[in-house]
């Protein structure tokens, strides 16, 4: 169906569109009349040997592709909407080692493993030390800046999440950086300013994963009392392998770090612009807070499906084989399902965002590590910097086809 209020050549995977602004007018536009909509691409452009892919925009039918994976696979295409044009097929099929991009039965194997170590009381268990830490990297941040003024990105978003991580599989904390390292060139290959390589992206990605299955060597060798030596150290008794560890780590890097980064980053820029709404929470800290930022942010703007049989989606017809985008920026101002969905309310209750997936198998392990750190980090931001201001007009945005990301964020205090 056409969508004539459309820009022409529109494309919500498109990165200089993303580089500037999420498209919230198109995706209005595409949810009152093409909810359901075929965005037609060059061949070749994203890595994918086809023409386009089908645009899914409301709530809705966004939870229904996530929760129907009998009919809509994460395995044949990956879950990434859009690589770099330059990729080949095998660098694309080397990706289904990752949980993110497995249909069950193979991921229902994989994650029930994994989840041991993102159960209530593993969370639970890392709550005191990165409630010091957050307080810690306030404080850095505070006597580290010049003038006032700092990189709230650099300095505060980007290292609770890395700290987490850390603990959580028991990374010594002085190689977070590392990390750090290497998820930013895993993810930056769009983006001119960092001038990175696919060579150079999936060069980190083994150097990640070399440094993961190296770790799981000596839990296996050694065995400790944390998350490595419950997922690795039996492999005969239903954990994994050195090589599915590593692809672990790899996905906790991006899923675990450069997400709940720009979930923060995002959430300090709503407060600065919406000033009432960080007086209100200096007050008040609503639990909510944390739900609310995540939809307002919505750092995974998209991933994708592939249609296994030919089937009926919001009144199109989708072949076997075409591609699915689920937008999750667009159903999480679904008007059908949020009241005044463009308004940044940290008391929104219910509050039935779609920011760590759709449900289904694929709905994020680490929602509740997420919410923890996201709580704990604002917490800590308005007891120690609550007069922080913003230092430039607005956020220096990551060029990028499927996040919503942030790079810089300068912001100053008295």
């Amino acid at each position: 169906m056409p969508c004539p209020a459309l820009p022409e050549g529109f494309d919500a995977t498109d990165p200089d569109l993303l580089h500037d602004r999420v498209p919230f007018p198109e995706f209005a536009q595409l949810r009152q009349t093409a909810p359901v909509w075929w965005c037609p691409q060059r061949r070749g452009i994203t890595g994918f040997d086809d023409e386009g892919y089908w645009a899914v925009t409301r709530h809705a039918d966004v939870k229904y592709v996530s929760t129907h994976p009998e009919l809509f696979s994460s395995t044949t295409n990956t879950a990434i909407i859009r690589f770099n044009e330059h990729i080949q097929r095998e660098q694309i099929d080397a990706q289904r080692l990752i949980m993110l991009n497995m249909d069950p039965p193979e991921h229902t194997r994989v994650r029930q493993i994994v989840q041991r170590g993102f159960t209530p009381r593993a969370i639970r268990g890392l709550e005191a030390a990165l409630r010091d830490r957050a307080g810690k990297i306030v404080a850095k941040a505070l006597t580290a800046s010049r003038d006032g003024s700092f990189d709230f990105v650099t300095e505060v978003a980007c290292e609770l999440p890395l700290q987490a991580i850390a603990e959580l599989i028991g990374v010594p904390q002085e190689d977070r950086l590392r990390i750090f390292d290497w998820s930013n060139k895993m993810i930056a290959y769009d983006d001119p300013e960092y001038a990175i390589t696919e060579e150079v992206g999936s060069n980190a990605a083994m150097e990640l994963i070399g440094y993961a299955m190296n770790l799981s060597a000596a839990r296996k060798e050694c065995p400790a009392k944390d998350i490595v030596t419950q997922l690795v150290a039996a492999e005969d008794q239903g954990n994994l392998g050195s090589d599915e560890f590593g692809f672990f780590v790899l996905l906790l890097a991006v899923a675990g770090n450069e997400t709940t980064r720009n979930a923060i980053s995002h959430g300090m820029h709503a407060f600065l612009t919406h000033p009432e709404e960080w007086e209100r929470y200096k007050a008040t800290r609503p639990a909510t807070t944390a739900e609310e930022i995540v939809r307002w942010a919505t750092p995974v703007v998209s991933f994708q499906r592939t249609a296994t049989q030919d089937t009926e989606l919001g009144g199109q017809k989708i072949k076997a084989g075409d591609r699915v985008g689920l937008f999750y920026s667009s159903a999480n101002h679904d008007p059908e399902v949020f009241t005044d969905p463009d308004r940044f309310d940290i008391t929104r209750d219910p509050n039935p965002h779609l920011g760590f997936g759709g449900g289904g198998p694929h709905f994020c392990l680490g929602k509740s590590l997420a919410i923890m750190e996201i709580d704990l980090i604002f917490n800590a931001l308005a007891d120690s910097l609550p007069d922080l201001r913003l230092a430039a007009p607005g956020p220096r945005r990551l060029r990028a086809a499927w996040l919503n990301g942030i790079k810089e964020l300068r912001v100053t205090h008295p």
